[in-house]
C-alpha cells in the first residue's frame, strides 16, 4: 500500500515546484534552486511512503527519480494514522532548477535527467621548443588538454622549415598554440605556424602568448620613434579567422592596458595577470599577516592596486637627477613589515635594487619582490642577492617570477632568492573560455 501510494503521489497534482521560495532555510545554499514540496492529501503518505522512495532510490547516491534530495521531514511522528501530517506538509527538498515536471507515472519520473555538466572543450595544444616544459605543465592541470608537436627545422641558409604532423587531424578540433617570442629571430617561424594552424579546418584557435615582448614600447616620444608594441599587435591582429571566428590571444601582464586598442577586431585579446599567484603564496608564508606590497612608481599602483587592495600599500616614486634616476619612498610606511614590492617585469633590475634599498633604509624589516615577467637580459638576474637572514640591507628574502619567460626560468631554477610561480594553471583555465 505505500509504494502504490509513493507512486500515486509521484504522478500526483500535488507534486510540484515552486522556485526560488525566499523563506526556505536553505536558499543560501545556492541561488540556482527550486523547491520541490509535497503535499499528500492521502493519509497514507506519510513517513513510511517517503522513507521508500528514498530507500528505493539509495543506490542512486540519494535521489528520487534521478535527483537529489534533501530531506527536511519534521521530527514529530507521522504515520498513517495521523490526519495532521498530510495538512502540514510532509517535507521540503531542494533540487537544481530544471524543467517543470512532467511525470506521470513512477518510471518516467525516475527518467527524469540531472542538469547538465559544464561543457569542457577539449583542446589540441602545440607549442613551440622554448615553452615546452610550460606546455606539459599545462597538459597535467587537466585531462580535456592534448599536447601536439610540431617540426622545428631549419633550411641551410636558416630560414625556417617546419612541418605540422597528422594536420589531418585536428580539422574540427579546438586548437591553442603556446608561443614565446623570447627574441626576434623566433618570431618568424612562430608566426609562420600561428598563421597556418586557423587555415586547417580548425573550430576555433587560440593563442597563448604569456609575455608580449614589445609592450615596453608602446609610445612615441620624439618625432621619428617607432612603437613596436603597435606593430606586433597589427601582425596579430591579422591572424587568418578560423572556422569557429576570430582568434582568442591570452596575454598575461600587458605592460600598458592601452596597448589592448592596438589590436584590431580579426582578433580578441583577453588579459590575464600572474597576480593571484602571488596572493596565494603570500598567504603560505609564516608572516602572512606582516605584509605590506610595495610600487616602485605610480604606473605599477595604477596596474595592481585594485588586486591587493586588502594589503598595506607603499608608493615609490621615480626621480631624475642628472643622468641618474633616483628612487624615493613618496607614502607608506614599512617599518618592521614584510615588504613586498610588485611590477609587470624586469629587465636590468636597477629600479628595484634602488627600491630594495629606500626600503632598507626606511625599515623595513624583510622586502621581497615579485614580478610577473623576468627578461634579465645579459643575466642581470645576477644581481639580486639572496638575505640569508641578515636583513633586507643584504638582499631579497624572495625573489618571486612566473614561467612566462623560459630561458629565463632555466637560469635562475633553484637559485635563492628566486621562486618559480607557474601560470600552467591560469592557462589551462583560459583555454576552457
Amino acid at each position: 500500500m505505500a509504494i502504490a501510494a509513493a507512486a500515486a503521489a509521484v504522478s500526483s497534482p500535488n507534486l510540484y515546484y515552486r522556485p526560488g521560495n525566499p523563506r526556505l532555510p536553505h536558499q543560501q545554499e545556492t541561488a540556482a534552486t527550486a523547491t520541490l514540496i509535497v503535499k499528500p492529501k492521502s493519509a497514507i503518505f506519510g513517513r513510511r511512503a517517503l522513507s521508500f522512495l528514498y530507500d528505493s532510490q539509495r543506490n542512486d547516491g540519494g535521489r528520487i527519480g534521478g535527483l537529489p534530495i534533501r530531506s527536511e521531514m519534521t521530527t514529530e511522528s507521522a504515520t498513517s494514522d495521523d490526519p495532521g501530517f498530510a495538512e502540514r506538509g510532509a517535507g521540503l527538498y531542494h533540487i537544481p532548477r530544471i524543467s517543470p515536471l512532467m511525470a506521470a507515472s513512477p518510471a518516467v519520473a525516475s527518467s527524469v535527467a540531472l542538469p547538465p555538466k559544464r561543457y569542457k572543450k577539449s583542446v589540441c595544444l602545440f607549442y613551440c621548443e622554448e615553452m615546452r616544459e610550460l606546455a606539459e605543465r599545462v597538459a597535467l592541470e587537466s585531462d580535456s588538454i592534448y599536447l601536439r608537436s610540431i617540426s622545428w627545422r631549419k633550411f641551410e641558409d636558416g630560414f625556417p622549415n617546419l612541418f605540422i604532423p597528422n594536420a589531418h587531424g585536428i580539422r574540427g578540433q579546438h586548437v591553442a598554440f603556446l608561443a614565446s617570442f623570447s627574441s626576434p629571430g623566433v618570431i618568424f617561424e612562430q608566426l609562420s605556424v600561428i598563421f597556418a594552424l586557423p587555415r586547417l579546418f580548425i573550430s576555433s584557435f587560440t593563442l597563448v602568448l604569456p609575455f608580449f615582448p614589445t609592450g615596453s614600447y608602446e609610445r612615441m616620444e620624439d618625432e621619428g620613434d617607432v612603437a613596436t608594441a603597435f606593430t606586433l599587435a597589427r601582425t596579430l591582429s591579422n591572424i587568418p579567422i578560423s572556422r569557429g571566428g576570430p582568434t582568442s590571444l591570452v596575454i598575461f601582464d600587458i605592460h600598458a592596458l592601452q596597448e589592448r586598442f592596438y589590436f584590431g577586431d580579426s582578433v580578441l585579446p583577453c588579459f590575464e595577470s600572474g597576480v593571484p599567484l602571488l596572493k596565494n603564496r603570500l598567504q603560505q608564508l609564516p608572516d602572512s599577516e606582516n605584509i605590506s606590497i610595495a610600487f616602485p612608481d605610480d604606473g605599477a599602483w595604477k596596474r595592481f592596486h585594485k588586486q591587493l587592495q586588502h594589503f598595506p600599500m607603499i608608493i615609490c616614486n621615480k626621480v631624475r637627477e642628472g643622468d641618474q634616476r633616483i628612487v624615493r619612498l613618496k607614502e607608506g610606511d614599512p617599518r618592521g613589515r614584510h615588504v613586498v614590492i610588485v611590477d609587470d617585469l624586469v629587465q636590468s633590475g636597477g629600479t628595484l635594487i634602488e627600491c630594495q634599498k629606500v626600503l632598507a633604509a626606511h625599515g623595513a624589516e624583510r622586502v621581497s619582490a615579485y614580478v610577473t615577467h623576468g627578461i634579465f637580459p645579459n643575466r642581470s638576474w645576477e644581481r639580486f642577492n639572496n638575505d640569508n637572514g641578515v636583513g633586507p640591507s643584504n638582499g631579497l628574502s624572495y625573489f618571486w617570477i612566473t614561467d612566462s619567460c623560459p630561458l629565463t626560468v632555466k637560469e635562475v631554477k633553484n637559485r635563492p632568492p628566486f621562486e618559480i610561480l607557474s601560470l600552467a594553471g591560469e592557462i589551462a583555465s583560459a583555454l576552457q573560455i
